[in-house]
């Protein structure tokens, strides 16, 4: 009898055993969910870059003696700067020349080139626009005179998420006050604008 009571006891303090282990373990609240867990984190497309999401920037440009300080703007905000849409940039500039010895400095022609892009990759080009001086040797632009011009950039393809905006100044310098001669020098810039897309339907 002594031993049926001794294997009892035994039996019992092993199955109070089991369940206080079966209680240590993690609360079923806690435990991973295979299927909840997604097979790939999700990935967030890096923001557009936007020289213009002011409205406005300035660049300061030198080429050669010459020094350009230059504005760019647009008319159209920058919500409405869709690939379908004419999209206008307005340039504005003024020079100095250094060392200033009282020469002149005129603007042979600007053009902007703009070049859509869907993320890293690039697209077709546009054609060129070019502002050429209908007088010579060009368009005065030494401060305190400026030059002003707007250009049309047009529709671009409809996967594009950004559009480069190419810029070449020509510069005539005469090579003193009183020359016939000229020295030509370009500056050149790049604006990269965010083109606005379409808002989902979810």
């Amino acid at each position: 009898m002594r031993k049926s009571g001794v294997r009892g006891i035994i039996a019992s303090l092993a199955v109070i055993g089991v369940v206080a282990l079966t209680g240590c373990g993690p609360a079923p609240w806690t435990v991973d969910d295979p299927e909840a867990t997604p097979s790939a984190s999700a990935t967030v497309a890096p923001p557009v870059p936007n020289d213009l999401s002011s409205g406005s920037t300035q660049r300061e440009l030198v080429a050669g003696a010459v020094t350009a300080k230059v504005d760019y703007w647009s008319t159209l905000s920058m919500d409405r700067w869709t690939a379908g849409a004419v999209k206008p940039l307005s340039v504005s500039l003024v020079t100095n020349v250094t060392p200033d010895d009282g020469q002149k400095v005129y603007l042979q022609k600007a053009t902007v080139t703009a070049v859509a892009a869907a993320g890293d990759r690039a697209l077709a080009p546009l054609e060129p626009q070019t502002d050429a001086a209908t007088v010579a040797p060009g368009y005065l632009v030494l401060a305190p005179y400026s030059y002003s011009q707007t250009f049309n950039v047009g529709p671009v393809d409809e996967k594009a998420t950004s559009v480069s905006l190419q810029i070449t100044f020509d510069f005539l310098v005469q090579t003193t006050p009183t020359s016939a001669e000229y020295a030509k020098q370009t500056a050149t810039d790049r604006l990269t604008v965010a083109i606005a897309q379409p808002e989902s339907d979810d």
